[in-house]
């Protein structure tokens, strides 16, 4: 049975980016969709409603990224975030919460506007800061510790930012994905690279730092309808195609991000499919039944389909 895309989206809105993961869950919901630009249509209402409801957004296709790589994935949504935006918030809400004034200018936040606001000198302004940072970030041990160290190096960037501006654009560097060598971010205290073995604690990590920063938390609009497709390599242009063992490891990957749901807070990943998702005879979801027992509707209704159900199938526009 489909559903209409707008009752689909009022209880996304309703039930979790007003409710539910802003106070503070998780969730990932499947909605499949026959034809691209019924899909685009979904993106664009997602972004439309995050951004309403405060959300930081990041959309992931999976013709342009390797999605059952989450270290990729991660790296995709890195590249969408305000990094600089994002630790000038966190600083400006910890330095007045301890009791400081901030500058006139809201984006200055460097040691001698902010010790030529409240009369004190830099160096004990400085030594006042870092304890916070201490207090408030590198102990906030619901991130990562590469996660926490990195984002100090970027409020520290906000503070000084003539302070070996080479390490922040390396720490910037591999958040994206793009640094070339990882020795330089040693003076960042970060020691290895972002790999499929921390990248889902890094985009859990990054969820809790939307929400600290003054967002309601991450929406992921992930686009994965490329996965199932069969498409001979002479028709094929230069986007991302994947293997069956390849859309098989896409579809862990999303049953890793269902399972763990439960571990990350201001999190919403909207899964958007096409047909082939759920019909095609090698490739579907069904084919892989540790993401099939997870999105089955086991118990539905005969002539209603389900709001809220793990996967719903979008009826076209017409």
């Amino acid at each position: 049975m489909e559903i209409q895309p707008s009752t689909w989206l009022d209880v996304i809105r309703q039930e979790y980016l007003n409710d539910f993961v802003r106070a503070g869950g998780a969730a990932v919901k499947v909605a499949v969709a026959d034809d691209e630009p019924a899909r685009h249509g979904l993106r664009d209402q997602l972004r439309r409603l995050g951004q309403a409801d405060g959300y930081r957004i990041a959309i992931v296709d999976a013709a342009e990224t390797k999605v059952q790589m989450v270290d990729r994935v991660f790296h995709a949504v890195a590249r969408q975030m305000p990094w600089e935006e994002t630790a000038r918030a966190f600083l400006a809400r910890t330095i007045a919460e301890n009791g400081y004034q901030l500058p006139a200018d809201p984006t200055n936040l460097t040691l001698a506007a902010l010790a030529a606001a409240n009369d004190v000198p830099d160096r004990r302004l400085n030594t006042s800061i870092t304890d916070i940072l201490w207090r408030e970030l590198f102990k906030d041990y619901a991130m990562s510790q590469e996660f926490r160290l990195a984002m100090v190096r970027l409020c520290r960037a906000q503070l000084s930012p003539d302070d070996e501006p080479a390490v922040t654009d390396a720490v910037t560097a591999w958040l994206h994905g793009e640094l070339r060598r990882i020795s330089e971010v040693k003076r960042a205290l970060i020691f290895q690279r972002i790999a499929r073995h921390n990248a889902r604690h890094m985009l859990a990590s990054l969820a809790h730092w939307l929400r600290i920063t003054g967002s309601s938390g991450l929406l992921l609009v992930l686009d994965i309808a490329r996965c199932p497709l069969t498409v001979p390599r002479e028709q094929r242009d230069d986007g991302v195609y994947y293997s069956r063992p390849a859309t098989f490891d896409a579809y862990e990957m999303l049953r890793q991000l269902i399972d763990g749901t439960d571990d990350v807070e201001g999190l919403f990943v909207a899964v958007l499919a096409g047909r082939e998702f759920t019909t095609d005879l090698r490739r579907s979801y069904v084919q892989y039944p540790a993401l099939h027992y997870r999105l089955a509707d086991e118990v539905h209704d005969q002539y209603r389909p389900n709001p809220l159900a793990a996967l719903v199938r979008i009826a076209n526009a017409s």
